[in-house]
C-alpha cells in the first residue's frame, strides 16, 4: 500500500456549495456545504479511488474583490495587534515612571484611565 500523501484541496463557491478539486489525485472532485467539511469529504473520495490521504490543506478560491477585502482585513488586524502591543508597552512604562515618582496607585489609575487594580497588576508584573 502507498504511503498517505499530503494534498491541497482547492475550493470554489458554486451556488450554496464549495466545489472541491484535489490536483494531486486526478479525478478527485467532491463538494461540501462548509469549508470545515472538506477534509472529511476529500478523505472519503480519495478512499473510493483507492488512495490514502495524510494532511489535507484547504485553499478557498475567492473572487478578486473578496481577496482584496480579505487582504485589507488581515492587514488591519495586524496593525491593530501591533498598536495594542505598543500601547501595552507604553502603559507599563508609564505606570513604572509615575510610581517611581512616588504617585499612589489611585493617582496613576486616574491619570492613565484604568482601574487601581490594573495599575497594581502592571506594577507587580
Amino acid at each position: 500500500m502507498r504511503e498517505p500523501m499530503n494534498v491541497t484541496a482547492t475550493a470554489e463557491r458554486s451556488g450554496g456549495w464549495w466545489a472541491v478539486e484535489v490536483p494531486e489525485i486526478p479525478g478527485l472532485f467532491t463538494q461540501a456545504r462548509r469549508l470545515d467539511q472538506i477534509d472529511a469529504m476529500v478523505r472519503d473520495a480519495a478512499g473510493m479511488l483507492g488512495r490514502e490521504v495524510g494532511t489535507v490543506t484547504v485553499e478557498p478560491r475567492l473572487s478578486e474583490q473578496d481577496e482584496r477585502m480579505l487582504a485589507e482585513l488581515l492587514d488591519a488586524r495586524r496593525q491593530a495587534s501591533e498598536a495594542q502591543s505598543h500601547a501595552s508597552s507604553l502603559t507599563r512604562a508609564t505606570v513604572d515612571a509615575l510610581r517611581a515618582q512616588g504617585m499612589t496607585v489611585r493617582d496613576v489609575a486616574d491619570i492613565i484611565g484604568v482601574t487601581p487594580q490594573r495599575v497594581s497588576t502592571i506594577a507587580n508584573a
